[in-house]
């Protein structure tokens, strides 16, 4: 089932001007998962319940307190998209016996890290989109398990360091990919977003609140301690993941797949790497040319077959 609802967000004047998440929490200064989330929650409003994962969000709530002026439900870090289950269940039980007048209705948003999302809660989430779960999925992917230590996780792009894989090359894995493997589910909307792109994070935010059924973000989450830089830098990191193609900018929308930002010309890997500490053994004490060759080999394959769309 489609809503209809108009299309809102043209310009970045149209960006909402102010956050409804409150403030003094002890998340990381700099943290691109929680851009994203603060985006997300102004376009969708107070009436949402947001089902959290263990990880690095988990910090956003001191017991017995919430930054979110809706629902917090905290879950382990497997059964999130149980959690929303139950919610929703919940949810429409009540719609339906109208104990809960039809405008209290609300949104029911999962939030995870890639440690959930790529790995151990990949078997829950695939059990939602089947059952065509009515819920929102957002994973900010800051590439590792960052809530304890930074080691690697299915999305720990090659070559970086993590505490777990410190050797002299890195992580000799590949980032698992993610967004093929929910596309494959054909559930009502995938796609791939970064803060540091806010018009086309708004777009999509806003595309899939006409949809129900299952809506899955994967966002790219800058993370100054994991990825070891200043946190001034997210932002300019963000836009070099999308710049050098690293991460591209897509949407899964009945059975197509469609590019939503390419990048005119895009700039070496190089540009992205280097501002990294987790990449820093590439560059130095001598440049790794072979490593970022592959790096940048992958990247542009990856744009040679995809091209078109």
């Amino acid at each position: 089932m489609i809503k209809q609802s108009p299309v809102h967000f043209h310009r970045m004047k149209d960006m909402p001007s102010t956050h409804l998440l409150g403030t003094g929490t002890p998340m990381c200064a700099g943290c691109g998962g929680l851009e994203t989330l603060h985006t997300m929650y102004d376009i969708l409003g107070r009436k949402t319940v947001f089902v959290n994962a263990a990880g690095c969000m988990t910090l956003l709530s001191v017991y017995p307190f919430t930054p979110f002026h809706g629902g917090w439900l905290y879950t382990s870090m497997a059964s999130a998209p149980a959690g929303a289950q139950g919610v929703r269940d919940a949810v429409d039980i009540l719609l339906q016996k109208q104990k809960l007048p039809a405008e209290e209705d609300v949104e029911v948003v999962v939030v995870t890290g890639d440690g959930a999302a790529y790995g151990m809660g990949m078997s829950a989430t695939s059990g939602a989109m089947d059952r065509k779960l009515d819920f929102i999925y957002l994973c900010y992917d800051n590439e590792g398990y960052g809530n304890t230590g930074q080691q690697y996780s299915a999305a720990t792009p090659h070559a970086a360091l993590t505490s777990t894989s410190k050797g002299s090359h890195g992580y000799p894995g590949y980032k698992k990919d993610l967004f093929s493997i929910w596309a494959a589910h054909n559930p009502a909307y995938v796609a791939t977003v970064i803060a540091a792109e806010p018009l086309d994070l708004a777009k999509k935010i806003e595309k899939l609140q006409t949809m129900t059924g299952p809506r899955m973000l994967i966002s790219l989450a800058p993370c100054p301690t994991g990825w070891d830089y200043e946190p001034e830098l997210s932002v300019e990191i963000g836009r070099l993941a999308v710049q050098t193609g690293v991460w591209p900018l897509k949407e899964y929308v009945e059975g197509e797949v469609r590019h939503t930002k390419v990048p005119k010309q895009r700039k070496p890997v190089d540009d992205y790497l280097k501002l990294q500490g987790r990449f820093k053994h590439l560059f130095e004490p001598h440049c790794d040319e072979q490593a970022i060759a592959e790096i940048q080999a992958r990247v542009d394959s990856y744009w040679d077959k995809n091209a078109a769309k």
